[in-house]
């Protein structure tokens, strides 16, 4: 399998909210570090990670589906990859009776290793994009 068919496979374990999957996609080791899109900012750790994992599969947050909008680009070798892009998420929410379904885009990047022959995740970042973060707009300006 490759460092992208492991991330295509994370993401269909993330929809199936199977959350052993999940974390089986992730290097067990203290120095795993996910930066989130989430109010948490970031979580070190594997023990953690899974913590996490557990806690948003048994949530009624669900993802229907995770699409790729922008790449995904893809850098593989023999140990080390990477594996980035824009993706789209397609989100229900059920609150109060009441289910809330809607759409988010997020930058999306993975440092996957090579371990026991398996490509894991050693390290992710899931960012939503902040509209204007400076109060300038974007410094690029078009001509």
């Amino acid at each position: 399998m490759t460092a992208l068919d492991t991330i295509n496979k994370h993401y269909q374990v993330i929809i199936a909210k199977n959350a052993i999957e999940i974390c089986n996609k992730y290097v067990d080791s203290p120095n795993t570090y996910v930066v989130l899109e989430g109010p948490r900012l970031t979580t070190l750790g594997y023990q953690k990670i899974e913590t996490g994992w557990q806690a948003f599969c048994n949530s009624t947050l669900t993802l229907n589906s995770i699409n790729w909008v922008e790449g995904p680009f893809v850098d593989e070798h023999e140990t080390m990859a990477w594996v980035a892009g824009i993706i789209d998420l397609e989100v229900a929410i059920e609150k109060n009776g009441t289910i809330n379904k809607f759409t988010n885009t997020f930058r999306s990047s993975f440092v996957l290793v090579k371990n026991n022959g398996k490509w894991q995740i050693k390290h992710e970042h899931v960012s939503v994009v902040h509209p204007d973060p400076y109060g300038i707009g974007d410094w690029l300006q078009k001509k």
